[in-house]
């Protein structure tokens, strides 16, 4: 697969400065979702990246730390409390523009690439299905929102330790449900997901439990 492809040919029509952009943390029952935008320069080579999800942390703090210092980049995170609010769908989306627009700032973008979702902006946008493993631009803003977020986790992490952030990020696993079984709800939840709701109306985050 070439990950090159969208962004060559959008070169090949003189559209330069390309952004790519995709969000972490949709499914987690905690915390915010945050998204990113990337502009990489011309002739850029990373060996390795992929989507976020395909890589080792390690290799993903390696190429967070490569890619932040060596692209035009925007974050942008919306908390449980808005997501809430406007739902994950509309939050991603939100998060999204907030990363694009913190790029705008920095450099004239011409064109977005992103990760399935359409965008209504005043510049042209291409979602494409499965963006993080077709594109560059949106394998590096995969890889930027998803260690972002789980920094986030991680320094949660440290003022609540009995809910070990550190290990599920917020996500509904068998141990996070125990944990708040065990110890209730903290700032930070997403009250409309349905663990939650359960354990809001009943005590358990399961139905039947």
């Amino acid at each position: 697969m070439d990950l090159w492809q969208y962004e060559n040919e959008l070169h090949n029509k003189g559209i330069n400065i390309i952004g790519g952009t995709d969000e972490a943390g949709r499914g987690p029952l905690f915390g915010p979702v945050v998204a990113a935008c990337v502009v990489l320069p011309k002739n850029f080579e990373l060996e390795g990246l992929n989507d976020s999800k395909k890589l080792s942390e390690k290799k993903r703090n390696i190429f967070y730390n490569y890619l932040i210092e060596n692209t035009i980049y925007g974050i942008g995170i919306v908390s449980p409390e808005e997501i809430d609010k406007i739902n994950i769908y509309e939050a991603s989306r939100k998060a999204m523009i907030i990363a694009i627009r913190q790029v705008q700032k920095q450099i004239n973008l011409e064109y977005v690439l992103s990760d399935a979702m359409p965008i209504d902006i005043e510049i042209p946008v291409m979602p494409i299905i499965k963006g993080d493993a077709k594109s560059m631009s949106i394998a590096a803003a995969s890889v930027i929102a998803k260690v972002t977020r789980d920094k986030i986790l991680y320094d949660i992490d440290k003022k609540y330790p009995e809910y070990d952030f550190k290990s599920h990020k917020g996500y509904p696993t068998k141990k996070h449900f125990e944990a708040i079984e065990k110890y209730g709800l903290i700032d930070g939840y997403r009250k409309t997901y349905g663990p939650v709701q359960n354990y809001i109306e009943t005590g358990h985050c399961k139905k039947g439990n």
